[in-house]
């Protein structure tokens, strides 16, 4: 099974991609041998800012392609996601924005665990709400969310792991009903 997982986020230092990386983890013991995770980072596909002018001009980057062909060879995909203001990061959405011009089902009923984190005490759920109810628009099969609070109080940066036998728990949880019925149609 090959499992998908990025941060939607473009710091070098991402509390979300220290999440992702640790639920991408523990899906793939759940999962076993078979289990092939890939990580990717935002970074190695940084675009122009999308415009419907530039995509006339010069067509949709070789990046934007990559990121979609990702997906597409993906059996399930997790992403965190770090909220901006309240929303997705630019380097997701413009991403994301591209990658919808290939084919508008970007995420073509794959399988979605998405999760959120802050350093404060809203856990990123407002970015995590509009993805929940965004992303099955565009093809996504959303199976679950998680949100963690408190990210520096929660997660162990030594050990990467969640430091609360309970949120390891409702992780791990979450992530059992992402492979669970996915195991039936396979």
């Amino acid at each position: 099974m090959n499992i998908l997982a990025f941060a939607a986020s473009n710091s070098r230092r991402s509390i979300n991609k220290q999440l992702v990386s640790h639920a991408s983890s523990m899906l793939a013991e759940q999962i076993g041998t078979e289990a092939k995770v890939e990580t990717i980072d935002l970074n190695d596909y940084e675009m122009p800012i999308y415009s419907v002018d530039r995509e006339n001009e010069t067509g949709i980057p070789a990046m934007a392609h990559r990121f979609f062909n990702k997906v597409r060879e993906a059996d399930v995909v997790l992403i965190s996601f770090a909220e901006h203001n309240g929303s997705y990061s630019a380097a997701y959405k413009n991403l994301y924005d591209w990658a919808s011009r290939i084919d508008m089902r970007v995420y073509e009923g794959k399988p979605m665990l998405l999760l959120a984190t802050s350093p404060g005490p809203g856990g990123a759920k407002n970015v995590l709400k509009s993805a929940a109810e965004s992303l099955p628009h565009f093809g996504a099969d959303v199976r679950g969310t998680f949100s963690l609070d408190r990210f520096h109080d929660n997660f162990d940066h030594d050990e990467l792991r969640l430091v609360d036998p309970k949120l390891t728990s409702d992780l791990a949880h979450k992530l059992n009903k992402l492979i669970s019925r996915e195991q039936v149609v396979a």
